[in-house]
């Protein structure tokens, strides 16, 4: 007969076994499965708002933060990575204008400055990124450079008018968007007539990212589940919360970005309601951002991409200059109160890569809102840019 003692040292030893097992069968498991890939439409997030704007609910889009047809030309562009809004209006015999919006805000906030540049002749085409506002999430992707760039392709090949060629069209970056708009420029240079970035991401120090977001971001610690959750609940506006489109801030902002209204046509609605209103209505907006904040098209983590467009722009001051960007010179416009997108040091961060001839810097008053509040004096900026 076994003593309590035998049986103590038995059940540890089989629960040892146990253990042994589980985890021998949870390594060996991706071995023995069938690996397959799912198919490409069960790998987007489908924007819910727009599933939910069916044509017996249109009535009620007024009352909507930001209205499916809320510009002139909307298109839904299908494509293998989900469906992407669009917009394009202006004259069909304007020079084209592309306009790329921030990391939260999908492309309402760049309204106003779209209609400005209608009213002065131009041809404009904006769309959503891919997890804002109506248009879906390619979930199993990583939200950076490459994707954003094959989204930038598959937008101009939407419309009926050619965006392709040689100096097809100005391309303009807010924040998110500007970055983007690097990485873009770096790679098809010969396409763009301008390259005009306005508060660009991609150099903010990341000194001025908290412990707390480093850890909420990055650590391996935290079950994506929960991570997820965490980062939702936090980019619900509210007094004194981070914006989503101002991540981290190290000091107080003179005027809180959720706050700014949308537009000039939507006084009463402001860039808090448009988040709340997508954290509602796109399930693929948590990940995207995540996963861009990930990137480097936020926070400065690499400097290739940067140093590829300025090789680009110095080959445009040489004798037999290849198409595109002319002369060689991009032109970047600053809040002067911006707290995420501190104008002296990108003007500093950015010598390391172009020179003096390379950049037409521009100084707005305000913080990283002002693009949206005043769109009017920025598209003005552009457009001198341009026609010097």
């Amino acid at each position: 007969m076994s003593s309590p003692v035998d049986s103590s040292r038995n059940s540890v030893w089989t629960l040892l076994f146990v253990a042994l097992c589980a985890r021998v069968i949870l390594q060996l498991w991706p071995l023995l499965r069938t690996v397959q890939h799912s198919p490409e439409e069960d790998t987007a997030t489908v924007a819910r708002a727009r599933i939910e704007a069916s044509p017996k609910r249109r009535g009620n889009d007024a009352a909507l933060p930001y209205d499916m047809d809320e510009f002139p030309g909307r298109q839904q562009v299908k494509t293998i990575y989900g469906t992407i809004q669009v917009f394009e209006w202006g004259p069909e015999d304007g020079e084209k204008i592309l306009l790329v919006h921030g990391l939260g805000t999908p492309c309402i906030a760049m309204g106003d400055m779209a209609r400005e540049f209608v009213s002065k002749g131009y041809r404009v085409m904006m769309f959503d990124l891919f997890g804002r506002g109506y248009s879906d999430a390619p979930n199993d992707l990583k939200h950076d450079a490459r994707l954003y760039t094959t989204q930038i392709l598959l937008v101009l090949a939407s419309s009926p008018l050619p965006w392709s060629g040689i100096a097809a069209f100005h391309l303009v970056g807010f924040s998110l968007g500007g970055s983007i708009s690097v990485a873009f420029a770096a790679y098809h240079a010969s396409m763009l007539r301008s390259l005009t970035l306005i508060a660009p991401g991609g150099l903010i120090r990341t000194s001025h990212i908290s412990t707390r977001s480093r850890f909420l971001y990055s650590s391996g610690l935290i079950p994506d589940v929960l991570r997820l959750r965490y980062i939702r609940e936090s980019l619900e506006p509210r007094n004194g919360a981070p914006s989503a489109d101002v991540p981290d801030q190290d000091r107080h902002a003179d005027v809180e970005f959720d706050n700014v209204s949308i537009a000039a046509t939507k006084p009463n609605v402001t860039i808090g309601d448009v988040i709340r209103w997508q954290l509602g209505a796109n399930q693929g907006f948590v990940n995207s951002y995540l996963s861009t904040i990930r990137s480097a098209l936020v926070y400065r983590r690499h400097d290739r991409i940067w140093r590829l467009l300025a090789a680009e722009l110095r080959q445009r001051k040489a004798v037999n200059a290849p198409p595109g960007l002319t002369g060689g010179r991009i032109c970047v416009i600053l809040p002067d109160s911006d707290v995420i997108v501190v104008k002296d040091e990108f003007i500093e961060d950015s010598r390391e890569f172009f020179g003096a001839a390379d950049v037409e810097f521009h100084t707005i008053k305000g913080g990283h809102e002002a693009p949206v509040s005043r769109a009017k004096e920025v598209a003005a900026i552009a457009m001198s840019c341009w026609t010097r």
